[in-house]
């Protein structure tokens, strides 16, 4: 999908606010969609997302997290973890399904619906510009930065 527009989009976010897509016309963002707040691999994704935030901003570049859990839970999790960015509320999937990442998964041997890990770089005309999917959480926000870089170098 490198290249593909997405449609524009709305969804609620922490911080009592709502995201929506046309704002950020004009400027690359990333979008790190995970499966659930507070699990074991959403938590350490998020850590290093975190981790990492100061760099992505000096590079010109914000960082959202989204999953399909409330705004509440989100804003517990936030909290808990001290992201610094903000996470983003997909509970009737319009995300998810614009970005194609509800994939069949084996979840203790039954088969279910849900959030493949997967990461876009947007570009100024909210375009993909790059995305991973089946992400291994290991080493991956510190990937996802060195993208995000190269496109904010290429354009200044």
């Amino acid at each position: 999908m490198p290249g593909k527009p997405i449609a524009d989009f709305e969804v609620r976010a922490t911080g009592n606010q709502r995201f929506a897509s046309v704002a950020f016309r004009g400027h690359p963002y990333v979008i790190y969609f995970y499966p659930k707040d507070a699990t074991p691999g959403c938590t350490i994704e998020g850590q290093q997302f975190r981790d990492l935030h100061q760099q992505f901003i000096d590079a010109g570049i914000k960082v959202f997290g989204v999953s399909r859990d409330t705004v509440a839970s989100h804003e517990k999790f936030k909290a808990n973890m001290q992201f610094p960015f903000d996470l983003l509320s997909d509970g009737e999937e319009k995300m998810c399904k614009l970005f194609d990442v509800i994939k069949e998964k084996n979840m203790y041997g039954k088969k279910v619906m849900g959030i493949q890990r997967s990461t876009f770089l947007m570009g100024a005309n909210n375009e993909i510009l790059q995305e991973w999917r089946g992400v291994k959480v290991d080493g991956h926000a510190a990937a996802v930065l060195v993208a995000a870089e190269s496109v904010t170098k290429s354009v200044s």
